[in-house]
Protein backbone atom coordinates (compact mmCIF):
# COMPACT_ATOMS: atom_id res chain seq x y z
CA UNK A 1 0.00 0.00 0.00
CA UNK A 2 1.24 3.78 -0.45
CA UNK A 3 2.31 5.80 2.61
CA UNK A 4 -0.64 8.00 3.42
CA UNK A 5 -0.60 11.42 2.74
CA UNK A 6 1.75 13.84 4.33
CA UNK A 7 -1.77 16.42 4.39
CA UNK A 8 -4.75 14.90 4.35
CA UNK A 9 -8.04 16.93 4.88
CA UNK A 10 -11.17 15.08 4.73
CA UNK A 11 -14.64 16.49 4.67
CA UNK A 12 -13.62 19.74 6.11
CA UNK A 13 -16.61 22.44 6.31
CA UNK A 14 -16.72 25.80 6.98
CA UNK A 15 -19.69 28.49 6.59
CA UNK A 16 -19.93 32.29 7.35
CA UNK A 17 -23.38 32.67 8.50
CA UNK A 18 -25.67 31.31 6.08
CA UNK A 19 -22.73 31.11 3.17
CA UNK A 20 -21.28 27.85 2.68
CA UNK A 21 -17.57 28.01 1.96
CA UNK A 22 -16.41 24.39 2.56
CA UNK A 23 -18.89 22.06 2.08
CA UNK A 24 -16.73 18.93 2.86
CA UNK A 25 -13.46 18.99 1.14
CA UNK A 26 -11.41 16.38 0.40
CA UNK A 27 -7.62 17.00 -0.03
CA UNK A 28 -4.52 14.44 -0.03
CA UNK A 29 -1.07 15.61 -1.09
CA UNK A 30 1.66 12.79 -1.06
CA UNK A 31 5.18 14.08 0.19
CA UNK A 32 7.55 15.45 -1.70
CA UNK A 33 4.75 16.21 -4.44
CA UNK A 34 3.92 19.53 -5.86
CA UNK A 35 -0.07 19.49 -5.73
CA UNK A 36 -2.30 22.31 -7.19
CA UNK A 37 -5.46 23.64 -5.78
CA UNK A 38 -7.58 25.65 -8.56
CA UNK A 39 -11.11 26.12 -8.74
CA UNK A 40 -13.11 29.79 -9.88
CA UNK A 41 -13.53 32.65 -7.35
CA UNK A 42 -15.58 32.17 -4.56
CA UNK A 43 -14.72 28.15 -4.04
CA UNK A 44 -13.08 27.57 -1.18
CA UNK A 45 -9.67 27.55 -1.79
CA UNK A 46 -8.40 30.25 0.78
CA UNK A 47 -11.06 29.55 3.13
CA UNK A 48 -9.58 26.08 3.02
CA UNK A 49 -5.88 27.22 3.41
CA UNK A 50 -7.23 29.31 5.85
CA UNK A 51 -8.61 26.35 8.38
CA UNK A 52 -5.79 24.25 7.29
CA UNK A 53 -3.77 26.20 8.83
CA UNK A 54 -5.41 27.58 11.82
CA UNK A 55 -6.56 31.10 11.04
CA UNK A 56 -10.17 29.62 10.88
CA UNK A 57 -11.66 27.04 13.18
CA UNK A 58 -13.79 24.03 10.89
CA UNK A 59 -17.13 23.46 11.23
CA UNK A 60 -16.49 20.08 10.60
CA UNK A 61 -14.29 17.50 9.35
CA UNK A 62 -10.88 16.79 10.01
CA UNK A 63 -7.03 17.83 8.85
CA UNK A 64 -3.99 15.42 9.33
CA UNK A 65 -0.49 15.78 8.91
CA UNK A 66 2.79 13.95 8.97
CA UNK A 67 0.43 10.79 10.37
CA UNK A 68 -1.48 13.35 13.97
CA UNK A 69 -4.72 14.75 14.09
CA UNK A 70 -3.94 18.55 13.69
CA UNK A 71 -7.73 19.69 13.25
CA UNK A 72 -8.29 23.49 14.98
CA UNK A 73 -4.12 23.76 16.07
CA UNK A 74 -2.89 26.88 16.18
CA UNK A 75 -0.36 28.33 13.33
CA UNK A 76 2.49 28.72 15.76
CA UNK A 77 1.74 25.17 16.55
CA UNK A 78 1.73 24.17 12.80
CA UNK A 79 4.55 25.68 12.30
CA UNK A 80 6.51 23.94 15.01
CA UNK A 81 5.36 21.02 13.66
CA UNK A 82 6.39 21.28 9.93
CA UNK A 83 3.24 23.45 8.26
CA UNK A 84 4.07 26.55 7.12
CA UNK A 85 2.04 29.01 4.65
CA UNK A 86 2.48 32.12 2.76
CA UNK A 87 -0.22 34.81 1.96
CA UNK A 88 -1.24 36.49 -1.32
CA UNK A 89 -0.68 39.88 -0.37
CA UNK A 90 2.74 39.22 1.45
CA UNK A 91 2.99 40.08 5.21
CA UNK A 92 6.61 41.55 5.73
CA UNK A 93 7.17 43.84 8.53
CA UNK A 94 7.14 47.10 6.81
CA UNK A 95 9.65 49.04 8.43
CA UNK A 96 12.28 45.93 8.84
CA UNK A 97 15.18 45.14 6.58
CA UNK A 98 14.53 41.83 4.63
CA UNK A 99 17.59 40.57 7.01
CA UNK A 100 15.61 41.43 9.71
CA UNK A 101 12.33 39.98 8.79
CA UNK A 102 13.83 36.60 7.77
CA UNK A 103 15.67 36.53 10.89
CA UNK A 104 12.35 37.59 12.91
CA UNK A 105 11.02 34.15 11.50
CA UNK A 106 13.84 31.87 12.86
CA UNK A 107 12.73 28.97 15.38
CA UNK A 108 13.57 29.31 18.95
CA UNK A 109 14.89 32.30 19.62
CA UNK A 110 16.55 32.55 23.32
CA UNK A 111 16.67 36.09 23.18
CA UNK A 112 12.69 35.93 23.11
CA UNK A 113 12.81 34.83 26.66
CA UNK A 114 13.80 37.72 29.54
CA UNK A 115 15.83 35.08 31.61
CA UNK A 116 17.27 33.22 29.23
CA UNK A 117 18.63 36.74 27.22
CA UNK A 118 19.86 38.17 30.66
CA UNK A 119 21.36 34.78 32.12
CA UNK A 120 22.62 33.35 29.20
CA UNK A 121 23.54 36.34 26.59
CA UNK A 122 26.31 34.47 25.05
CA UNK A 123 24.16 31.64 23.54
CA UNK A 124 21.58 34.74 22.25
CA UNK A 125 23.85 35.70 20.54
CA UNK A 126 25.53 32.63 19.27
CA UNK A 127 21.84 31.79 18.09
CA UNK A 128 21.83 35.22 16.63
CA UNK A 129 24.82 34.86 14.64
CA UNK A 130 23.51 31.81 13.25
CA UNK A 131 20.08 32.82 12.06
CA UNK A 132 21.50 35.65 10.48
CA UNK A 133 23.65 32.99 8.64
CA UNK A 134 20.83 31.16 7.70
CA UNK A 135 19.01 34.22 6.38
CA UNK A 136 21.63 35.02 4.42
CA UNK A 137 21.91 31.93 2.75
CA UNK A 138 18.24 31.71 2.06
CA UNK A 139 18.56 35.47 0.76
CA UNK A 140 21.27 34.34 -1.95
CA UNK A 141 19.65 31.15 -2.61
CA UNK A 142 16.31 33.03 -3.90
CA UNK A 143 18.32 36.07 -5.18
CA UNK A 144 17.44 38.64 -3.25
CA UNK A 145 20.51 39.06 -1.28
CA UNK A 146 21.35 42.43 -3.06
CA UNK A 147 18.28 44.03 -1.38
CA UNK A 148 19.54 42.23 2.68
CA UNK A 149 19.17 45.93 4.25
CA UNK A 150 16.01 47.26 1.89
CA UNK A 151 13.10 48.02 4.01
CA UNK A 152 10.58 45.58 2.80
CA UNK A 153 8.17 48.35 2.11
CA UNK A 154 10.62 49.47 -0.20
CA UNK A 155 10.40 46.41 -2.29
CA UNK A 156 8.79 45.47 -5.81
CA UNK A 157 5.81 43.32 -5.87
CA UNK A 158 8.01 40.02 -6.99
CA UNK A 159 10.86 41.02 -4.16
CA UNK A 160 7.99 40.63 -1.60
CA UNK A 161 6.42 37.59 -3.02
CA UNK A 162 10.56 36.52 -2.10
CA UNK A 163 10.36 37.38 0.99
CA UNK A 164 7.17 35.68 1.79
CA UNK A 165 9.01 32.61 0.92
CA UNK A 166 11.92 33.41 2.24
CA UNK A 167 9.82 33.92 5.68
CA UNK A 168 8.56 30.47 5.84
CA UNK A 169 12.04 28.76 4.11
CA UNK A 170 13.21 30.10 7.89
CA UNK A 171 11.11 27.70 9.53
CA UNK A 172 12.32 24.20 8.24
CA UNK A 173 9.21 23.40 7.01
CA UNK A 174 8.67 20.15 5.74
CA UNK A 175 5.20 21.23 3.79
CA UNK A 176 4.63 24.78 2.18
CA UNK A 177 1.26 26.19 1.57
CA UNK A 178 1.39 28.72 -1.33
CA UNK A 179 -1.05 31.05 -1.98
CA UNK A 180 -0.65 33.10 -5.14
CA UNK A 181 2.68 32.88 -5.28
CA UNK A 182 2.60 34.16 -8.92
CA UNK A 183 0.08 36.56 -8.55
CA UNK A 184 0.56 40.25 -9.47
CA UNK A 185 4.44 39.53 -10.73
CA UNK A 186 5.96 39.85 -13.90
CA UNK A 187 5.90 36.46 -16.33
CA UNK A 188 9.96 36.54 -15.93
CA UNK A 189 9.71 37.04 -12.07
CA UNK A 190 7.20 33.83 -12.27
CA UNK A 191 9.57 31.32 -13.37
CA UNK A 192 11.97 32.20 -11.14
CA UNK A 193 9.49 31.75 -8.69
CA UNK A 194 8.28 28.44 -10.13
CA UNK A 195 12.03 27.71 -10.34
CA UNK A 196 12.69 28.41 -6.90
CA UNK A 197 9.74 26.02 -5.68
CA UNK A 198 11.29 23.05 -8.02
CA UNK A 199 14.65 23.50 -6.30
CA UNK A 200 12.87 23.80 -2.97
CA UNK A 201 11.28 20.35 -4.03
CA UNK A 202 14.07 18.77 -5.23
CA UNK A 203 15.47 19.67 -1.60
CA UNK A 204 12.52 17.70 0.30
CA UNK A 205 9.96 20.60 0.88
CA UNK A 206 6.30 19.25 -0.59
CA UNK A 207 4.18 21.82 -2.06
CA UNK A 208 0.36 23.11 -2.15
CA UNK A 209 -0.29 26.06 -4.32
CA UNK A 210 -3.25 27.83 -5.20
CA UNK A 211 -2.54 29.34 -8.24
CA UNK A 212 -4.85 31.00 -10.98
CA UNK A 213 -1.61 31.39 -13.44
CA UNK A 214 -2.77 28.04 -15.49
CA UNK A 215 1.25 28.04 -17.47
CA UNK A 216 2.82 28.04 -13.94
CA UNK A 217 0.23 24.67 -12.57
CA UNK A 218 1.01 23.06 -15.59
CA UNK A 219 4.92 23.35 -14.97
CA UNK A 220 4.74 22.48 -11.49
CA UNK A 221 2.07 20.68 -10.43
CA UNK A 222 2.63 16.91 -10.20
CA UNK A 223 -1.55 16.45 -9.66
CA UNK A 224 -4.14 19.02 -9.26
CA UNK A 225 -7.50 19.36 -7.16
CA UNK A 226 -10.31 21.56 -8.37
CA UNK A 227 -12.84 22.92 -6.35
CA UNK A 228 -16.13 24.32 -6.68
CA UNK A 229 -18.77 25.60 -4.11
CA UNK A 230 -16.69 24.25 -1.77
CA UNK A 231 -16.26 20.64 -3.09
CA UNK A 232 -14.09 18.60 -4.97
CA UNK A 233 -15.09 18.86 -8.53
CA UNK A 234 -11.93 16.82 -10.24
CA UNK A 235 -8.72 15.40 -9.16
CA UNK A 236 -6.07 14.46 -12.05
CA UNK A 237 -2.99 15.59 -14.06
CA UNK A 238 -3.14 18.79 -14.97
CA UNK A 239 -3.94 17.68 -18.52
CA UNK A 240 -7.01 15.53 -17.06
CA UNK A 241 -8.81 18.48 -15.51
CA UNK A 242 -8.00 20.60 -18.55
CA UNK A 243 -10.07 18.64 -20.33
CA UNK A 244 -12.80 17.67 -17.88
CA UNK A 245 -15.97 18.90 -19.10
CA UNK A 246 -16.92 19.84 -15.65
CA UNK A 247 -13.86 21.83 -14.79
CA UNK A 248 -14.58 23.41 -18.46
CA UNK A 249 -18.04 24.34 -17.21
CA UNK A 250 -17.21 25.52 -13.48
CA UNK A 251 -13.62 26.78 -14.10
CA UNK A 252 -12.95 28.31 -17.93
CA UNK A 253 -16.53 29.15 -18.04
CA UNK A 254 -16.63 27.01 -21.19
CA UNK A 255 -19.67 24.39 -21.91
CA UNK A 256 -19.89 20.99 -21.45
Amino acid sequence: MPPPPLLEVRQLRRSFGGVVALAGADLGVPEGSITGLIGPNGAGKTTLFNVVTGALAPDGGSVAFAGRDVTGWRPDQLARAGLARTFQIARGLAGMTVLENLMVYGKDQPGEAFVAAILRPAAARRHEDALRDKAVEIMRRLDILAVADNRAADLSGGQKKLLELGRVLMSDPRMVMLDEPAAGVNPSLARRIAGHILDLRRGGITFLLIEHNMGMVAELCDRVVVLAEGRNLADGSFADVRSDPRVQSAYLGQRP
